[in-house]
């Protein structure tokens, strides 16, 4: 299992560039970052670790030494191909010039084997005018790399309902839809995020309440994005027994497996393919065809003949 798991060519489409930033890395970038940052009693807790984090990158080079290092890691999975959601939110929440790090960060993959998109965040609870500042940011670059506009962030504090213009400003752009939604919140978060024009779903776990939601996911084919490991790290799911990926898998839903902040959750591509197989009895099989979603759903183009790095 461990051969196939690391030989199966993946891609990865639900990955944050500030999440993946090991302990190790943050203490070059800052000698003096409290040791059980990476430590979190709730999904609040994480959301505020994930922004002292982005504190402490404080430069273009930062952000580029952390985007050589997570592509590193991922070329040693075998994946492939990769959609790296960038926290522009973050970027203006801190005052920094988004230009020079989009830049450096695009450079810095340019020379990976892992051909890398990116897809720009915006913090929902910082507003609506900020996360227009995002799309718009995104629409500029979409001959560069950008390939998408999402939100994420806190549902509760920041409802998809307030962002309609914002995503209909997006997909005139070009540019393709996503949104963090039903992760800790429930399946009409989902709905929302979909009424949207959300093409595909991170997390939409909740989804697994409502059977209408199932049927409408199956029928029009739009992913979830599941990450098994962060939904229990960051308590939106209490017990690996309970997570809900094999029930929503068996309702025809398509998902996709991913890390979503890998150093903050102490998890790799290859592990939560490991977690399906040992923990909810996915088969080689049905590992392979999740596999497959990774590309299919994609919002760049995966063939490899694209060149490395893009």
């Amino acid at each position: 299992m461990a051969d196939f798991l690391l030989e199966m060519p993946k891609a990865e489409l639900h990955l944050h560039l500030e999440g993946s930033v090991e302990p190790e890395t943050l203490r070059e970038l800052d000698p003096a970052v409290p040791s059980d940052l990476y430590g979190y009693a709730n999904f609040e807790g994480f959301l505020k670790a994930f922004g002292e984090v982005s504190k402490r990158l404080r430069t273009p080079d930062d952000y580029a030494l952390i985007t050589r290092r997570l592509l590193d890691r991922l070329a040693a999975q075998n994946v492939q191909y990769a959609e790296i959601i960038l926290a522009a939110g973050v970027v203006l929440w801190k005052g920094q010039e988004f230009g020079p790090i989009f830049e450096a960060v695009r450079k810095a993959a340019a020379g990976s084997p892992v051909k890398a998109r990116w897809i720009l965040d915006a913090v929902r609870q910082f507003g609506v005018e900020q996360a227009m500042h995002v799309a718009q940011l995104a629409a500029e670059r979409v001959q560069d790399g950008v390939v998408a506009f999402g939100i994420g962030g806190s549902e509760e504090r920041g409802p998809a309902t307030r962002f309609p213009e914002v995503f209909a400003f997006a997909r005139r752009a070009g540019l393709h839809l996503t949104a963090h939604a039903g992760e800790g919140t429930t399946a009409q978060s989902v709905w929302d995020a979909l009424a949207l024009g959300a093409e595909r779903i991170g997390h939409g776990i909740s989804a697994v309440d409502d059977p209408e939601l199932l049927r409408h996911l199956r029928e029009s084919d739009i992913p979830l994005e599941v990450c098994i490991t962060s939904n229990l790290v960051s308590g939106v799911v209490k017990r690996m027994e309970d997570h809900p990926v094999r029930r929503i898998f068996d309702a025809g839903v398509p998902i996709v497996l991913n890390t979503d902040d890998p150093a903050m959750f102490g998890c790799t591509l290859v592990g939560e393919f490991r977690l399906a197989a040992q923990h909810f009895g996915f088969t080689e099989v049905e590992l392979r065809a999740i596999a497959a979603n990774g590309f299919r759903f994609a919002f760049g183009d995966t063939k490899s003949e694209a060149g490395p790095g893009g």
